[in-house]
């Protein structure tokens, strides 16, 4: 069983609310309201409304209490980000001494979802160790519970006490910056989180249309993802296989395409997936509105057979077909990993200008998303090299 290792519990907020909660404290709605304390609101309306009607098992209702997330990335921020912007959000980090306020609840997933249990502290501890692996995920799917139980509070009765709060957390360090000069003296240490909202750690432009990134490629806002796969049907490891738990339905069209020989090595197979994402990963609550709501998926062989390595040549088949087809194919937009740098055991070096090389000048936005499981140089990042073929 995971170990418990709650080192922080997070308040989702406007900037502009910040002062106000170093001050007094995170307060709840009912507080709120009954003491003329304006804040700028960054929910739904529709779901601030329902968790009026959600009661404790002390009979109290969600408004009474000011709730805290265990995981800040999760689908509740997702709809924020989308809605708000991400340089307009801020997450405070409140010290997990909090869990010793009296008559607060612990709840294994969104406190306003009709199948979420609540539970005193002592219960509620156990529960969460038991589900700790899910809620520190990177990812949730709406179909195996994941996507609710990210999403477990900590309620706190009336308000934080503003002497709990012991981080703040924001997008960038524009953002950052700003925020350190505003809110004064306070001993509180403010610092740039893009991951936690969404956003790439960094980003650097390449040309007339390509940006390399660093950061999750599965949160782009690009109409087309691309997952590195093999021929022989099989995801078992990176990220093919997140593809395969977070879209079960990617997996199970790739396995058909491999069995009809519909991708080759040099030939990826496009599915075009017509669910929305932002229904899967977002909260509850009105819908909604996104760029690119509607994912693709662009399932580009880097592998023959799982157990071997990746071909240059095959990347370099692959990538001639996305130039030569992606407009019949209707691609309007295009993330892609570091094909075969990964796991494939290709060297960037020579990766990188074959990708900038076929897919520089094409009339589509292009996100590259660098590999995760080594350093590139900085030299090997750089537009003169990668544009050198």
């Amino acid at each position: 069983m995971p170990k418990l290792d709650i080192r922080e519990l997070y308040y989702i907020t406007h900037i502009d609310n910040l002062p106000s909660i170093l001050a007094h404290g995170v307060l709840s709605h009912a507080k709120m309201e009954s003491e003329g304390v304006h804040a700028t609101p960054i929910y739904d309306a529709d779901i601030v409304s329902k968790r009026n009607h959600i009661m404790t098992p002390d009979k109290s209702n969600l408004w009474s209490y000011a709730n805290l997330y265990f995981q800040p990335r999760n689908a509740m921020m997702y709809r924020v980000v989308h809605e708000k912007e991400s340089k307009n959000l801020a997450v405070v980090g409140v010290s997990p001494k909090v869990l010793t306020e009296q008559d607060a609840f612990i709840t294994d997933g969104n406190a306003a979802h009709e199948t979420t249990q609540f539970y005193y502290p002592s219960k509620g501890l156990e529960m969460l160790r038991q589900q700790w692996s899910i809620i520190k995920n990177d990812w949730w799917n709406r179909d195996d519970g994941s996507k609710r139980k990210i999403m477990a509070e900590c309620l706190i009765p009336k308000h934080v006490k503003p002497e709990y709060i012991q981080n703040i957390y924001v997008a960038n360090n524009s953002v950052r910056d700003a925020i350190q000069k505003n809110i004064g003296d306070v001993n509180i240490a403010v610092s740039s989180e893009p991951d936690m909202f969404f956003q790439p750690d960094s980003r650097t432009k390449i040309g007339d249309n390509i940006s390399l990134i660093d950061g999750d490629m599965f949160f782009s806002n690009l109409q087309t993802l691309t997952i590195s796969v093999n021929l022989q049907g099989v995801m078992g490891k990176g990220l093919a296989s997140r593809a395969k738990y977070q879209f079960p339905d990617v997996y199970v069209a790739y396995q058909d395409v491999c069995r009809a020989k519909r991708i080759t090595a040099t030939r990826p197979h496009l599915y075009k997936r017509e669910s929305s994402l932002d229904e899967e990963l977002a909260d509850v609550g009105a819908p909604l509105i996104a760029p690119n709501a509607v994912k693709w998926f662009l399932l580009f062989a880097t592998k023959r057979h799982w157990k071997n390595n990746s071909r240059l040549d095959d990347i370099e088949g692959g990538l001639a077909w996305v130039r030569d087809n992606y407009q019949t194919q209707g691609i309007q937009s295009l993330a892609m990993p570091a094909l075969g740098c990964g796991l494939g055991g290709l060297d960037w070096k020579k990766v990188g200008p074959l990708m900038c090389k076929y897919l520089h000048g094409i009339n589509i936005s292009v996100a590259i998303y660098l590999p995760r499981e080594h350093q590139i140089e900085t030299q090997y990042k750089t537009a003169s090299h990668l544009l050198s073929l």
